[in-house]
Parts: structure tokens; C-alpha cells; sequence
């Protein structure tokens, strides 16, 4: 072998050990790299915020952005990214409103510990917040035209044989704010519900609707819960004394008939015999103000249990004795 070949075989051993060299240590910046980033530091991290919050009267979205800063626990590439950027991502973040002190027409504030409660989505997860640097965090909520009014429900229903309503049928909330412009506003008096159907029910119903939705306008809320109770009865039927209440001293009146029979539905079971409780009275002003002298009787109160009663007669003869 020449010498000429002897020194190309040499270099070429050269700079493969140079090759392999270079590569192990960029290998080992790469690794050093890795470890040291993966573990925690702290640093100021500092999010653009903008607010969401259900504020009867205003917008749901703060017309304004406010940056809520932090000192932070997390790893090291969080805090290089959060470097490196060089455009905040903005955050959305729903606020309650009992979170919301209002300080000024339009503009409600987040202060002292409530932030404590939105860390996660401030920051989102793997940050470990040891103290804000951002104090009081102001959002304005521009007002918007609202009205507020009530919500429609239809239903229908049906029970099964010795079962009623133990009560009415409640929505809540029973009305809500409803935000237009004043050409929309001017023709809503009402906002309502897909209807409702139940049949042969022996329990009580409840659950949430979604409200219908019109174009062009948006609701304080967009569902509402609903509840039917319904429990089962026995009826009861009895016969009750008729009096009169109310009556002038002097004066005398007799009713005809002089005792009615009730038919009571009562809750079952009964915790307590209700009759004894059950009166029935006519009073003497409905009797002076009647030109026929026939009045409908009335009951101071109805027993606990009883659900609903029906009189026979509807209506009695009443004369003033002289």
C-alpha cells in the first residue's frame, strides 16, 4: 500500500471518530436538554383574558381583554413556550355571578381570593399558582337591551286510577330575561317550551326542558327544570253542619239545606283523620250582597292531607230570620 492510500485510510478513520463525536454530543445536549426542562422552575406566566358571565341587563362577554399574571410552579417547557410566544392565545373564562362585585355601571370586578377558583381554567392544568401578581381583574359588561317575562310550559297528562296532582304544576325559574332589539322586544310577551305529555302516571314527574329558541334573540337561561307531583288518594265522603259566620249581632239566618255532603280526596295514606277538621260556612256578607238570597259556602282552610273537595249542593238558600 502506498502512503498516499496509508494517509486517505487514516483520514477517513478521522472523520468518522469526528462524525461520531459530534453526534454523541449533540445526543448528550439533547438529553441534558430534556431532563432539565422536565423539571419544575418557577416563572411569571400571563394569560389575556376575556370574561363570560350571565349579568341580568348586560352582554355575556366582557367588551374588554384583561392579562391576569401569576407566579407559577410548572416544568420547564411550559415556561420556555410561554416565553417564546410572542401572541398570547386568549382565554375564555366563565365567571359566576356571585363572583361579580359590581363597581361601576358597566363594569363588575373579580377581587382578592374568588381568582383562587378559576386557577385551572386561567392557566389550565400542570400550573401550580404560589401567588397572582394581578390584583383586581375589571371587566366591562355592556348593557343590552332585556325585558323580563314569563315562561310557558304545556302540558298535558293523564293518571292512573286513584292518582292526582298533589300540588300544581311548577317551572323554574318561572321567567326570564329575554335580550332584542327594541323592534323584537315590543312583540315578545312570553317564551315557551316544547309541550309536554304524560299518561297513566302513579309518581311524580320531573326534569329539564330546553326552552324555544327565536332568532335573533337570546335568553338569561336556556333551560328550565319542571315538576308534577303526583301522589295517590282515597276519597273520603261525609256530612257537614252548615254555619254561618260573620253575622251582625241581632241578626238571625237559616240555611236550607241545614248540612252538605263532602266528597274529600285525601292523600294516602292518611297520617290523620281530616272530617273532624273539615267545616263549611256561609258568609253573611256574600249573603247580604246576594239579591236571591242563594250563596256558595266556603271553608276557612282545608284539613292537612286533603287534596281537593267537592260540595253537594254547590249553592244554598239562605233567610234572614226577623
Amino acid at each position: 500500500m502506498s502512503l498516499k492510500d496509508r494517509i486517505r485510510l487514516h483520514l477517513g478513520d478521522w472523520e468518522r471518530e469526528w462524525i461520531f463525536l459530534g453526534v454523541s454530543v449533540l445526543l448528550a445536549c439533547f438529553i441534558w436538554l430534556l431532563t432539565n426542562l422536565s423539571k419544575e422552575y418557577t416563572g411569571i406566566i400571563s394569560v389575556p383574558v376575556v370574561a363570560e358571565c350571565n349579568i341580568e341587563g348586560h352582554h355575556t362577554a366582557s367588551s374588554n381583554t384583561v392579562v391576569v399574571s401569576a407566579r407559577c410552579r410548572t416544568d420547564g417547557f411550559r415556561l420556555v413556550r410561554e416565553q417564546s410566544r410572542r401572541e398570547k392565545k386568549l382565554v375564555r373564562v366563565r365567571f359566576d355571578r356571585q363572583d361579580m362585585r359590581r363597581t361601576g355601571p358597566d363594569e363588575f370586578s373579580v377581587i382578592g381570593g374568588v381568582k383562587n377558583s378559576y386557577i385551572n381554567q386561567f392557566f389550565g392544568d400542570g400550573a401550580n399558582v404560589e401567588a397572582f401578581i394581578s390584583d383586581t381583574l375589571r371587566f366591562v359588561f355592556p348593557a343590552e337591551r332585556h325585558k323580563k317575562v314569563p315562561v310557558e310550559v304545556p302540558i298535558s297528562f293523564t293518571c292512573r286510577s286513584q292518582y292526582m296532582p298533589s300540588g300544581p304544576f311548577r317551572v323554574s325559574p318561572d321567567s326570564v330575561t329575554v335580550y332584542a332589539s327594541d323592534e323584537r322586544l315590543e312583540v315578545i310577551d312570553k317564551v315557551t317550551a316544547p309541550r309536554l305529555q304524560f299518561s297513566d302516571l302513579a309518581e311524580s314527574q320531573h326534569g329539564i326542558i330546553r326552552l324555544n329558541q327565536q332568532q335573533d334573540v337570546r335568553y338569561s337561561v336556556d333551560e328550565v327544570s319542571y315538576e308534577l307531583p303526583i301522589t295517590r288518594y282515597v276519597e273520603l265522603r261525609t256530612t257537614v253542619p252548615m254555619e254561618v259566620w260573620n253575622m251582625p249581632a241581632g241578626h238571625s239566618v237559616q240555611v236550607y239545606p241545614a248540612q252538605a255532603t263532602v266528597y274529600m280526596r285525601c292523600v294516602f295514606p292518611m297520617a290523620k283523620d281530616p272530617v273532624p277538621d273539615f267545616k263549611l260556612y256561609i258568609d253573611y256578607k256574600d249573603f247580604s250582597a246576594s239579591m236571591s238570597g242563594r250563596c256558595a259556602p266556603r271553608t276557612l282552610r282545608l284539613p292537612a292531607g286533603v287534596l281537593e273537595y267537592r260540595v253537594e249542593p254547590e249553592v244554598f238558600d239562605c233567610i234572614e230570620l226577623r
